[in-house]
């Protein structure tokens, strides 16, 4: 599989292709290691490497931000900063692994439960399935392979076609610090097919997707029975703007949070409803701020905008965005750059038809519908059957709680933009953006089962040890 810089399309690197023959290997290899409880890695062993996982990492972090650069088209300083927060991605999973214990489970309650003592610990649930998207080439795969490690659960990561050299590189980087081979395996597949055989496997414990909800639904449907999974696919992120918000401030906030990456996040602010007496002003500013944006080769230092991740992406933003210019919205500012490369975009008042207004552009677009009042930006905000991230601006407190208590979301931003994460916090798509929550302690939570174990002794009374 050749992996090609998407921005000039020159070949950067090939890695080899897995049949059907290859898929079951690797699931045996995953089995025989889960069920092999002899030589689990011991939890202190887990936390060495993981922590000199980290270390390694921070010793090549412009080459690993210079590599995510190349194969996925984000400029180098958002590469960078992507490195940074994959390190501490891996740090987070070795303090999960130290800290992380069981309960105690109230006992001696009634008298059917006197006489007992019971707690919880934690036990891997299985081998690990990981199939993962492209626009966070290394910080994606920490998210799925770093808890899995930690959870001392065997995982065979599939990464996105686009952009595999990150994974193998931090799978490198985990065996050079110690883990021993089989462990995490990666690995590309040469059909769909071969690629459903690896999700569908009754051996495998639990899937772990990042991509297109079409897919991730489908291959939902497709589980053996008893795999757990979780889902991350994206959204058409609203922003309500009430007419106290403070637009100086909220300019830059909305032109990062549609721009960054060239829009292409799960997150990514998308549908902005702003009250009708500031809208215009709102999007006048957002069309300087667009202006303002560097577009072009994503290695260069002052480049804000990259390329999307194949010209046939760029193609699609420029059909949704001349679909909408002829269904009457209001084009301020855009235009194709290249093949590969599209201006950050502003758009009037798209029709609910056009399918800026109701699809996940994942392209540097930002959409401005003026509103009469907030009950109707929250209606059109919530019209849509996907629900993530979103967000309010106001200076007013009860008018951000209203709106706040009201967008169907699983976060909701408040005076910030749709795209803000940390690693840490909980990241949960609602509807058909997603299935579980993710969010590197969630995901590790996930990939472990949480084992009860009750003593039943007549020196037991009230859960406490009896002379």
């Amino acid at each position: 599989l050749p992996v090609r810089n998407p921005y000039d399309d020159s070949e950067i690197a090939s890695v080899e292709l897995i049949d059907h023959r290859g898929v079951e290997s690797a699931l045996r290899v995953a089995d025989a290691l889960h069920r092999d409880r002899s030589n689990r890695l011991p939890t202190h062993r887990r936390i060495e490497i993981l922590r000199c996982t980290a270390d390694l990492m921070e010793g090549q972090a412009e080459e690993l931000a210079q590599l995510a650069s190349r194969e996925g088209g984000k400029p180098l300083r958002d590469s960078r900063a992507e490195v940074l927060r994959a390190i501490d991605g891996v740090r987070n999973c070795a303090e999960l692994a130290r800290h992380h214990v069981g309960r105690e489970i109230p006992m001696g309650v009634t008298a059917a439960s006197a006489g007992r003592l019971a707690f919880t610990t934690h036990e891997p649930r299985g081998p690990v399935v990981a199939i993962s998207a492209f626009n966070h080439p290394l910080n994606l795969i920490v998210h799925q392979v770093a808890p899995a490690v930690a959870a001392a659960c065997p995982v065979i990561v599939k990464p996105a076609e686009d952009t595999p050299l990150s994974c193998f590189k931090f799978i490198e980087l985990l065996e050079q610090a110690g883990l021993p081979q089989g462990h995490v395996q990666a690995l590309m597949t040469d059909t769909i097919a071969t690629a459903e055989q690896l999700v569908t496997d009754p051996r495998v414990a639990f899937l772990s997707f990042i991509g297109s909800a079409r897919v991730g639904w489908h291959l939902r449907s497709r589980l053996a029975p008893g795999t757990r999974c979780a889902l991350e696919h994206g959204g058409a992120a609203p922003v309500i703007v009430d007419k106290s918000a403070d637009l100086k401030q909220l300019v830059p906030l909305l032109a990062k949070g549609g721009f960054y990456h060239a829009g292409q996040v799960c997150v990514s602010a998308q549908r902005v409803f702003a009250d009708q007496s500031i809208a215009s002003d709102l999007a006048d500013a957002l069309t300087a701020a667009a202006q303002a944006q560097t577009v072009g080769n994503p290695l260069h230092e002052h480049v804000d905008i990259g390329p999307l991740i194949r010209h046939s992406e760029a193609d699609r933003v420029d059909d949704w965005v001349n679909e909408a210019r002829n269904s009457d919205a209001h084009l301020l500012t855009s235009g194709r750059l290249s093949k590969s490369c599209y201006a950050a975009t502003v758009l009037w008042d798209p029709p609910s038809r056009a399918r800026v207004s109701h699809q996940e552009i994942f392209g540097p677009v930002l959409c401005v519908y003026p509103y009469q009042n907030l009950k109707e930006a929250i209606a059109r905000a919530n019209a849509l059957p996907f629900a993530f991230q979103s967000a309010v601006f106001s200076r007013d407190i009860e008018v951000a709680l209203k709106v706040a208590s009201q967008l169907e979301a699983s976060a909701v931003m408040i005076n910030d933009h749709t795209a803000f994460r940390t690693d840490w916090m909980p990241f949960a798509g609602l509807k058909q953006s997603g299935l579980g929550t993710g969010g590197i302690p969630h995901t590790y939570h996930d990939m472990q089962v949480e084992k009860m174990l009750v003593f039943h002794s007549p020196h037991l009374a009230d859960g406490q040890i009896q002379e």
